[in-house]
């Protein structure tokens, strides 16, 4: 699975130009896309990026709930409604709609940040803040990643040596 990982910061010009990094350009390449949805995150103030095959897969779970539900209205609202189908040029630059550059605060910069299976497009205080939060908020619950299954348990480490308190070791 190719993971958007990294933080870069770019100009945002006046006419709502902006170049997706170069490494998330060859995250896309290597999926097999150029193509991107933009959207309005309903968690952050930011813009989510998705790769088109991504963005279908994650949708594709609306499938499984209640046509006539509430949530589905919801959800299905909140994904596309402000959703914008976008392809870089051939430099590698986005325009971004006025909503989704008023919904994140940008102004002359924009911080692409690495979320795995998607990035986002911060103001980049506002990104330092957001990726400072989580990972307070990681460490304050203990988080870790869940094992996959199937996968190798990783070899077990032999414990190191305790220093005797006159520095010397067993």
């Amino acid at each position: 699975m190719t993971q958007f990982m990294g933080t870069f910061t770019g100009k945002l010009d006046r006419k709502g130009r902006v170049s997706v990094p170069a490494a998330f350009r060859a995250a896309l390449e290597r999926l097999g896309t150029q193509d991107v949805i933009l959207r309005l995150s309903h968690r952050d103030p930011c813009v989510e990026a998705w790769p088109q095959p991504a963005f279908e897969a994650m949708a594709g779970g609306l499938e499984g709930m209640d046509a006539f539900s509430e949530n589905l209205d919801d959800l299905s609202l909140s994904l596309f409604a402000d959703a914008y189908p976008l392809r870089p040029d051939g430099e590698g630059r986005v325009v971004l709609p006025e909503d989704l550059i008023t919904h994140a605060g940008l102004t002359e910069a924009v911080s692409f940040v690495g979320n795995g299976r998607f990035f986002q497009l911060w103001e980049p205080e506002a990104a330092r803040k957001r990726v400072e939060l989580a990972r307070q908020r990681a460490r304050d619950r203990a988080l870790t990643v869940p094992a996959r299954p199937g996968a190798a348990a990783p070899a077990p480490q032999a414990p190191s040596p305790m220093p005797f308190p006159g520095g010397g070791r067993a």
